[in-house]
């Protein structure tokens, strides 16, 4: 089958097989952001905007894409260049791994609500697994940044 969609704002065509998932279109497509990690929708490795909401690309198929926006890290460079040094500051990138993942979330949290609590930080990032951390550099380094934006709330 042919499907067509806008990744990172670039028309994309291409056949695919019907069970074709989202994260081998996007890889095959040059996106390396995007990583294979558990394969049952648990670790937010895959994780892309799909029409600016966050989707696990390991668990979508790339026909349910078809005729949509997908949009990974390659797309967010700016956007994204904003606060990850303030992640790498708390030493919650041990091993990079993960990053992509909590960055893409994080871009969606921020879309959605740029002044969330530290709870609803945490309920937005719940499906990102981290093997090297303990997940408080990644809250510390993204709280960082919204205080340097003169956000409200605090740790």
């Amino acid at each position: 089958m042919e499907i067509e969609l806008k990744l990172n704002g670039k028309t994309v065509t291409d056949h695919i097989e019907a069970d074709t998932v989202l994260l081998d279109f996007v890889r095959a497509h040059g996106c390396l952001s995007v990583k294979r990690g558990c394969e049952t929708a648990n670790c937010g490795l895959c994780t892309v905007l799909l029409d600016g909401v966050p989707v696990l690309s390991c668990s979508t198929l790339a026909a349910r894409a078809n005729g949509r926006s997908v949009t990974t890290l390659e797309g967010l460079q700016e956007e994204a260049a904003d606060f990850v040094g303030f992640i790498a500051d708390q030493g919650a990138e041990q091993c990079g791994f993960c990053n992509p993942g909590f960055v893409m979330n994080t871009i969606a949290l921020l879309r959605e609500n740029p002044d969330p609590t530290d709870d609803e930080i945490r309920q937005y990032l719940a499906g990102n697994l981290c093997r090297c951390s303990g997940y408080e550099g990644q809250l510390r380094g993204i709280r960082n940044y919204l205080n340097s934006r003169g956000a409200r709330h605090e740790v």
